[in-house]
């Protein structure tokens, strides 16, 4: 008798990944298509069918547990992807109902940040503890909250938006808009945004200066890894910002850790020597010196669809 396998998928704005995942976070096979060039949803799931059809059909259906889905956007208790800002389809997509019915298989939905919560929980850096944060640093701000061993989704299934906590009173315009979010400081774009506004505001020597117009996450930290002044100062200023906001987010949950994942999340000291100052310095002094910082333990090309799969165990 085959071993029950679970279908996990992660549809982003551009791709839709998949892969085959036993209980033990073990992925037999994976593949990805196109999310975009699709007039619409329905010619989507026509062409989800035709990918996952195959597949399923050699993996033995019998063997399939179900399939989860981690989608931005996305709503565990509706199953639908509402108003999703880079979904080739506006409006609100009741995604998993499609899916189950295309597949005939039970599927469940739910945000993609909740959905790596739910993976770093069963196979990765979370394994046992009942209570983490879990923040996706990226283009945009993640997070998924885990408490007494339960993911808060709230009484609607939006809850634990870390990302659109006001972390600047009258801040920078964000794309949900609102002024102020974390994720405008907090995420590359937001870095970028950082170093865009400094350059413009001062006429210190920096080596960023050569690339105004076209500045990344990548050269900033290149830039502070080789001693930049400017470029350090703005690792300083976002660790300042994110700490910050850690400190409300712990005072709310009271977590055993915060686990980091997304590109931004690799520059290690030069963000987080800074993260962990100004986290500390600004917690109430009963939760002090209690939350671990950790590294995601899933591997990054894998890490939605582990999430994703493990809606379903």
């Amino acid at each position: 008798m085959n071993e029950p396998l679970a279908l996990g998928i992660d549809i982003g704005g551009t791709n839709t990944a998949y892969g085959l995942v036993n209980r033990r976070g073990e992925i037999v096979s994976k593949g990805s298509f196109p999310t975009t060039g699709h007039g619409t949803v329905a010619d989507y799931i026509v062409a989800f069918k035709n990918e996952l059809g195959p597949v399923l059909d050699k993996a033995g259906k019998e063997s399939m547990a179900g399939i989860g889905i981690g989608a931005p956007s996305g709503n565990v208790f509706t199953g639908e992807i509402v108003d999703a800002p880079n979904m080739p389809w506006p409006g609100v997509i009741p995604m998993a109902k499609l899916v189950s019915e295309a597949l005939d298989l039970k599927t469940i939905l739910t945000n993609d940040a909740n959905a790596a919560a739910l993976g770093e929980l069963m196979y990765g850096a979370a394994k046992g503890m009942k209570d983490f944060i879990l923040v996706t640093l990226g283009t945009g701000v993640g997070s998924g909250f885990v408490a007494n061993g339960q993911l808060i989704y709230g009484h609607d299934g939006f809850a634990g938006e870390l990302g659109h906590v006001i972390a600047v009173r009258d801040g920078r315009k964000c794309g949900c808009g609102r002024h102020g979010c974390l994720e405008t400081y907090a995420s590359a774009t937001g870095i970028v945004h950082t170093a865009e506004e400094w350059l413009k505001e001062n006429n210190k020597e920096t080596t960023l200066r050569t690339h105004a117009g076209s500045i990344t996450a990548k050269l900033i930290h290149d830039a502070a890894t080789q001693g930049d002044a400017i470029a350090l100062e703005i690792f300083a200023y976002t660790g300042k910002i994110l700490g910050q906001t850690l400190a409300d987010a712990v005072a709310i949950t009271s977590p055993q850790a915060i686990i980091f994942f997304g590109g931004l999340a690799k520059s290690g000291d030069l963000l987080f020597s800074h993260v962990h100052t100004h986290m500390e310095k600004n917690l109430l002094h009963v939760y002090r010196n209690k939350v671990a910082f950790l590294q995601s333990a899933l591997p990054d090309a894998d890490a939605a669809i582990l999430g994703a799969s493990a809606l379903v165990w």
